[in-house]
């Protein structure tokens, strides 16, 4: 089907705006012209290549270390700023890489899993086991938007004040990382009750307060010990590096994480919009209810690296890798048209999202 052929896609796009006239995004029917298109179109786009996800990686990485070394040792406060900045972005860049390893198969990317967790992982306290089994539930069909769904809230339709204390949370990151590895870890080796605690409630990076995460087995378990084992020894050197070098390359570190989380918190708020009470989902609803930033904007491949500012289409196709998606969001554009539900989720920007979600949060009931 061409772009000036829309005679199949009426008939979604009819229900779709009935749906979306009640506010019912859960009562929105599958566009199976879109779905078809989704996978028909992309086919020859699948494989993650690592001849893009190492070079990336590895100088996102390198610049981020490199900036945080002159904010650290840098005495004109213009450099400080200046390194801190470029920490902040960089790392950002290299952390979100955690999205790319939820979704590629081990076999894809050999080592890769280990490199990230070594160099970013373990470093910024946000070992890949934080993030490994939860977010694909996000994306399961029978929990996205529900209770059980790790990561939504239906934030557009709470209180004003739920957006500041969402992004405050986010700001002391750094400090409830340390305290999780650097105190509860080893405590928890110590008092079994603790430790079941520490597993269900604060080893997921999750936005929903009622998740509460089964304990790992089998070959995840392994993994898991590995990584926590190394996050925590480095939260208990970060600690003790005070007595050594002083509290100003820690409180840097914090500084540009805390810079990072707040970044991808933001990120966060705009990627849905957060408009489901409660109700399963068809793939169609996800899809309308999730966010691209398509180019021309730069900004959003700043504030949504790797990716993430395709972040509607990422819940079309889940395992496409991250390099893949602006030829597939195009493809599709090209095939679908301009007033395709496919083209109903793409936005300008981060500010005029929020700004619609903080005007929803003032009505809520």
């Amino acid at each position: 089907m061409t772009a000036l052929d829309m005679s199949p896609v009426r008939p979604a796009m009819e229900r779709a705006s009935a749906a979306a006239a009640t506010g019912k995004l859960a009562a929105m029917p599958d566009d199976m012209a879109m779905l078809r298109a989704a996978v028909e179109q992309t086919r020859d786009l699948n494989t993650a290549r690592a001849d893009i996800y190492w070079p990336d990686f590895l100088i996102s990485a390198g610049l981020g270390y490199a900036g945080l070394a002159v904010a650290i040792l840098a005495q004109p406060v213009w450099a400080v700023l200046l390194g801190g900045v470029v920490a902040m972005l960089a790392l950002y860049r290299a952390a979100s890489f955690i999205h790319e390893l939820t979704h590629i198969r081990k076999s894809a990317l050999p080592g890769f899993r280990f490199g990230w967790n070594l160099l970013v992982g373990i470093p910024l306290l946000i070992p890949s086991f934080m993030y490994e089994g939860v977010h694909t539930q996000h994306h399961a069909k029978t929990r996205y938007g529900t209770a059980d769904d790790p990561e939504y809230l239906p934030l557009a339709l709470m209180k004003p004040w739920s957006l500041p204390l969402f992004i405050i949370v986010a700001a002391l990151a750094p400090i409830g990382l340390i305290l999780r590895f650097g105190v509860l870890t080893p405590l928890g080796l110590l008092i079994p009750p603790l430790r079941r605690a520490v597993v269900e409630r604060y080893s997921a990076l999750s936005i929903n307060p009622a998740y509460r995460r089964r304990a790992p087995e089998g070959e995840f378990r392994t993994m898991w010990h590995w990584q926590e084992a190394g996050a925590s020894l480095w939260a208990i050197a970060l600690m003790a590096s005070v007595a050594l070098l002083g509290w100003r390359p820690l409180l840097v570190w914090m500084a540009v994480h805390s810079a990072m989380t707040v970044v991808n918190q933001l990120r966060t708020l705009v990627a849905h919009l957060w408009e489901n009470e409660g109700d399963a989902m068809t793939v169609t609803g996800q899809y309308l209810d999730s966010v691209n930033v398509p180019p021309p904007g730069i900004a959003a491949e700043l504030w949504a690296p790797v990716g993430l500012r395709y972040h509607a289409l990422h819940h079309l196709l889940p395992s496409m890798p991250y390099h893949a998606l602006g030829e597939a969001h195009r493809r599709l554009s090209r095939h679908l048209g301009v007033d395709s539900t496919f083209a109903k989720a793409s936005y300008p920007g981060m500010l005029p999202l929020v700004a619609r979600i903080a005007r929803s949060t003032m009505t809520a009931r």
